[in-house]
């Protein structure tokens, strides 16, 4: 326990929602949908499959393989996003919205990570559908990166927002955004003097490792994701914005599972799995510097609000009990390593009886 961490035992809170998710498909579903639902009501489930989801009718047909991947006698809705290219057009949006179930958009950068080489290739054209996406009032979620090899990995979070994230703001003021996965204090500066309708979602790992992490003991490709995790003022700078009580920061796990051979090769896939222990891990963080109070907040309200959505009825507990995670997780094809693949975490949550 830091000696910040507070005495707290037990806490009782909202059960939480997760706002940026990544399930994959075929026969990787039953491992994420079990994990995901063990946890949370909701889900925002990324579109960066192979293909991507682009439309209404494939979202609708992805829609159907996460309901039937559910574990029987849980509840759990995905909310899913449409994959923006350089295609879509303000009809898709507008069929989106219509649809019910689809609630946002997902701005890859081509080739910013995994599978997004579909990705859009010049943002400034694509005003008509930001103009779509503001009249329905649908979100628009952002890989905040840069793909310019000449910009440093570790400044292409600050450079996206100097160059792209900014222009958006101004020439797009009515636009929900949602500035996914921030990792610096750049972003924590740029969502803390936006106006309201924009927001940002943090991750647990890059609330708990720097960029230390990835060397430990040689490289980790298991603390490998992109963004990247980055310097320790950057992780300190995460933390007081999760953890401020501000409705523009929620809870987002990026939970992005890969096939352990995937990981550890010549060249492993960006990508951490923590869709496990995901409530504990956020627990650990928020009580490193005293602040439990404050996660119920981050974790089951300010989403929702965003969002515009009911705050869930169901309550969970969280109770400091320390207990093992797995090495790894075995599926049909292969085996998934989880953040924190045997070692710790320090508490155990459970949803509470309806």
């Amino acid at each position: 326990m830091s000696p910040d961490a507070s005495s707290v035992s037990q806490l009782s809170i909202i059960q939480p929602d997760d706002f940026h998710v990544h399930l994959r498909s075929d026969d990787l579903l039953p491992l994420t949908v079990d994990h995901i639902s063990r946890q949370f009501a909701r889900a925002i489930v990324m579109p960066n499959l192979r293909p991507p989801v682009t439309t209404a009718a494939l979202a609708a047909n992805y829609r159907e393989d996460i309901l039937a991947a559910i574990p029987p006698g849980r509840s759990f809705e995905p909310m899913m996003t449409l994959y923006l290219t350089d295609r879509t057009s303000p009809e898709d949006i507008r069929e989106a919205k219509r649809s019910g179930f689809i609630f946002a958009v997902k701005y890859y950068p081509a080739g910013a990570t995994t599978n997004s080489d579909s990705g859009v290739t010049d943002l400034m054209a694509r005003g008509k559908v930001f103009e779509a996406l503001t009249d329905v009032g649908m979100p628009l979620l952002v890989h905040g990166e840069v793909t310019d090899f000449s910009v440093d990995i570790f400044d292409r979070e600050k450079k996206f927002i100097d160059s792209q994230l900014s222009y958006l703001k101004e020439e797009f003021p009515g636009m929900k955004i949602v500035l996914e996965h921030i990792t610096t204090e750049d972003a924590v500066q740029f969502v803390d003097d936006a106006p309201k309708n924009i927001a940002a979602t943090i991750t647990a790992h890059h609330l708990l490792i720097n960029r230390n992490s990835l060397f430990v003991g040689g490289i980790n490709p298991h603390h490998y994701c992109l963004p990247v995790v980055k310097r320790e003022r950057h992780r300190l700078a995460l933390l007081d914005a999760a953890t401020s009580g501000s409705a523009k920061y929620f809870l987002g796990t990026d939970s992005a599972p890969h096939e352990r051979a995937t990981k550890e090769s010549a060249c492993g896939c960006a990508g951490i799995y923590s869709a496990l222990t995901a409530m504990e891990l956020y627990a650990e963080a928020f009580d490193s510097v005293g602040k439990l109070e404050a996660l119920e907040c981050f974790s089951s309200i300010n989403g929702a609000n965003f969002y515009g959505l009911e705050i869930n009825k169901r309550k969970a507990t969280l109770r400091r009990k320390v207990r093992q995670v797995p090495e790894e997780l075995p599926y049909h094809s292969g085996a998934v390593v989880p953040f924190r693949s045997g070692e710790t975490v320090d508490w155990s949550f459970s949803l509470d009886e309806i």
